[in-house]
């Protein structure tokens, strides 16, 4: 069964599950697609977990989009205006909110290629390690954890307040260049390419990271459902399933094997990230 077959019968399930009692209502954050186009198979996944309760579940996204960091203050309220968002972790957010310790991307997330100016690639066809990079600049929203793991592996970072201006300012040469993780790159390439914005052809940036959901914790009873569901994902090869047809074909796509890899420390990753675990992780 190819990627679209998989999630449209994984998508038909949840939605087709029947049960008499009244709906376990979830409320997530609504996402700007282009800053987070896995929307369809995070939320397949929140749904997948939680109707292994045996609950039927009603997600409402908020009305208007939120940025992440809006998303986070919501999720902590002692009365939270959200109860589940799913994020890269860090010790901090491990602390405020409830984790559920099982990578949705596994890993893919620290797994990063580099929007950079088509004008400029003959520059970085010399780049080959971390101090060469060091010279350059990047550009990151400035609440995003990368945003401290670069600058702790010496790289330069500027950064901004909106994502899309990112974008613009990449174009405009105010840093030289974008690291977006393989989850993302694809769709940005396409949609700013008017800009003479295009993917660097040689280097993979790589820090151990994990993209999970974060439960409200004034919501214990919620993330003990989720922790509990997203573990059945596991042990039945669901997760793994999903995750194929969602992002199977990268290694291919971008010529992850043949690429220069640069691997960075990641100083943000908490004790508790169970790399031990080493189904729950993607590696070439």
């Amino acid at each position: 069964m190819d990627r679209r077959s998989l999630l449209a019968a994984a998508s038909a399930l949840a939605a087709g599950a029947g049960h008499a009692a009244a709906p376990l209502v979830v409320r997530v954050a609504k996402h700007e697609a282009m800053q987070d186009p896995q929307v369809r198979y995070m939320l397949l996944l929140l749904r997948l977990a939680l109707e292994r309760s045996g609950k039927k579940v009603e997600i409402q996204s908020s009305r208007n989009v939120m940025v992440q960091s809006r998303s986070l203050l919501e999720l902590a309220r002692p009365d939270p205006g959200l109860d589940v968002f799913w994020t890269m972790t860090n010790p901090e957010r491990e602390q405020q909110l409830l984790p559920v310790r099982i990578p949705l991307d596994r890993g893919l997330l620290g797994w990063r290629l580099l929007l950079v100016r088509e004008a400029q690639l003959g520059r970085w066809a010399g780049v080959k390690t971390l101090e060469q990079l060091g010279a350059l600049q990047a550009g990151q929203m400035n609440d995003w954890p990368d945003t401290a793991i670069l600058r702790a592996n010496g790289l330069k970072v500027q950064t901004g307040t909106h994502f899309e201006s990112l974008f613009s300012w990449l174009a405009e040469g105010r840093f030289d260049y974008f690291p977006r993780s393989v989850l993302e790159i694809g769709l940005e390439a396409q949609e700013h390419a008017a800009r003479g914005v295009v993917i660097e052809p040689h280097l993979l940036l790589q820090y151990p990271t994990a993209l999970y959901f974060f439960v409200a914790p004034a919501k214990p009873q919620l993330h003990e459902l989720l922790t509990q569901g997203m573990e059945a994902l596991v042990a039945d090869g669901t997760l793994e399933r999903l995750w194929q047809a969602q992002f199977g074909d990268v290694i291919e796509r971008y010529k992850l094997r043949s690429r220069h890899l640069l691997k960075l420390q990641n100083p943000l990753l908490p004790t508790a990230t169970p790399l031990a675990r080493k189904q729950l992780w993607f590696g070439l």
